[in-house]
């Protein structure tokens, strides 16, 4: 050991690779230590010291570009700056524990896009006699608005709920998704947008959180995305929210304008 040891050697004896060791000296981190008369670096107990210190506080998560500062600063200021790696450890933790939640919720459906309140009415809407098309369409409208109109969402859930928790309601969508199969100029939709907006103001189903009404009303652009999603698939079911809507706006429902 009087000699050192290989850069091999060392790598092997403090647990990195060669190209670890190697590493190390380009970042500055560790001195290449002078040649012997063979032409080989050879490592001694101080270079196996300083190599074992920078592998362990690059294992521990401190950024290369830290290491060499940190072993150069005095015993208050490395535990300081040891505790200021831990603080960001502790978030960098935190943020692959949300992504590793998401990722779970991502294997169930909804839950990864959607609070357990709304999963809760998507998963009630097939016992209510809702096809699986009409359920879809519905998760489709509930991810858009929760992302581009979050401050009138919760308000959203609340009336939602009250509307299936209402058979005259729960009669009407399936009456409106029956009718998806009429030909546009059916005049029996004018007939069920009219019913609809007579039960929706007979119910009071619209009246919610003063605040929420206010960012939807200030939402147009979003409104007019969420409101026309899948219209094209559905130009009855287009029209019929159209017809819906005038007759609420007639009405003096604060509407967004589509």
């Amino acid at each position: 050991m009087a000699n050192g040891v290989t850069i091999g050697q060392a790598a092997a004896f403090v647990g990195v690779t060669v190209k670890t060791v190697r590493h190390y000296h380009r970042h500055a981190l560790v001195d290449e230590p002078p040649r012997d008369s063979s032409g080989y670096r050879r490592y001694g107990s101080a270079d196996l010291l300083r190599l074992v210190q920078v592998r362990t506080l690059a294992a521990a998560g401190v950024p290369l570009a830290e290491i060499g500062p940190l072993l150069a600063a005095g015993t208050e200021d490395f535990a300081t700056a040891l505790a200021d790696v831990a603080r960001r450890l502790t978030e960098r933790i935190e943020e692959l524990s949300a992504r590793r939640d998401t990722l779970h919720r991502l294997a169930e459906g909804d839950r990864a896009l959607l609070p357990e309140r709304a999963c809760a009415l998507l998963d009630a809407m097939p016992g209510l006699g809702f096809d699986p098309q009409y359920v879809a369409a519905q998760r489709e409208a509930l991810v858009l608005a929760r992302a581009m109109v979050p401050e009138g969402f919760d308000d959203f859930l609340t009336r939602l709920e009250h509307n299936l928790a209402d058979p005259g309601y729960v009669d009407l969508a399936k009456r409106g998704r029956e009718a998806e199969n009429w030909d546009p100029d059916d005049p029996r939709i004018g007939e069920l947008a009219t019913a609809m907006a007579e039960h929706h103001l007979a119910e009071g189903a619209l009246r919610g959180d003063p605040a929420a009404l206010r960012a939807w009303a200030g939402a147009s652009a979003q409104y007019r995305l969420i409101d026309t999603h899948r219209g094209e698939q559905a130009p009855v079911a287009a029209r019929l929210t159209a017809l819906t809507e005038e007759r609420l706006r007639a009405a003096g429902v604060p509407l967004p304008r589509r």
